[in-house]
């Protein structure tokens, strides 16, 4: 709600100037980050308290706290993918195509390369790299360590190869500032597919790592389903509260009063060009 509220007196600044040509770093872009990064950090660290509980003594409420916040773990994450693409899109149409150097870097590679950070890293150690779920105690360390290794960069690959192409993407378009043609989105779809083809074989080889069967118990379709609906219900209630919040955000200003106090301006501007119609438009 910060990074909205400071976008919004960007915006204000904006149409009281007449300019509307990024020149300077939005704070809110960084802002955005740290609120993905602030839920991701601490949903981390309650499914890291919910783990020890459960290995502690595996009651009903502490699984509940455990799916909470993997749900939290992937919101997060969700989030982070969220923002690195719209960062990618919105460099494309933006105002800040034309900002200074250093404006464009951190304004629009660096929350990218950030994000890409993030999603991996809590990726990895929310979901590949522990041992200390309850469901991991009878693996061998050896085993669970190559499996662990494979799922890893099974994750990471798709994940960074994708980040590499749109850094690609944004570098020729901001090289050329030209509209990509045909073929850069061909060399992007190819790194991404390439990106792919790396994890799907790392994700083979994590399957062949040899590892226990776990016995078959019933009702775990149902549960995977629950699981899946509270996963799609959490993502459509944190878009609902953050378009109302936003909303909430831009009613703040009262725009009627603003234009009230522009119509002056505006009438000795008109008042200008009729005495000099040769300027009209300029």
């Amino acid at each position: 709600m910060t990074a909205s509220f400071t976008d919004q007196l960007v915006n204000i600044s904006q149409y009281a100037t007449d300019n509307f040509s990024e020149q300077e770093l939005r704070w809110s872009t960084y802002l955005y980050l740290i609120g993905i990064s602030a839920v991701s950090v601490t949903s981390l660290l309650g499914q890291r308290v919910a783990l020890a509980l459960r290995n502690k003594e595996d009651f009903p409420l502490a699984r509940a706290a455990h799916r909470f916040t993997n749900l939290g773990i992937i919101l997060s994450l969700l989030a982070g993918v969220i923002f690195a693409i719209g960062n990618f899109l919105g460099a494309f149409g933006g105002y800040d195509r034309d900002a200074p150097g250093l404006v464009r870097i951190f304004g629009v590679y660096v929350p990218i390369i950030l994000a890409t950070a993030l999603v991996v890293t809590i990726l990895l150690l929310g979901f590949v790299f522990r041992k200390d779920a309850p469901d991991l105690k009878n693996e061998k360390d050896e085993d669970l360590a190559k499996k662990q290794r494979a799922v890893g960069l099974a994750y990471a690959s798709p994940i960074l190869g994708t980040a590499v192409a749109i850094l690609f993407g944004l570098a020729v378009y901001d090289i050329t500032r030209t509209t990509l043609d045909v073929w850069i989105w061909v060399i992007i779809q190819l790194i991404i597919a390439l990106s792919i083809l790396i994890g799907t074989r790392f994700a083979a080889r994590a399957k062949l790592v040899a590892v226990e069967p776990k016995p078959k118990q019933p009702g775990v379709a149902a549960v995977t389903l629950n699981f899946v609906l509270a996963v799609l219900f959490g993502v459509v209630v944190t878009i609902m509260a953050f378009t109302y919040g936003s909303n909430a955000i831009g009613s703040l200003v009262d725009w009627n009063a603003y234009w009230e106090a522009r119509a002056p301006m505006d009438e000795k501007g008109e008042e200008f060009v009729a005495m000099a119609p040769e300027l009209k438009g300029s």
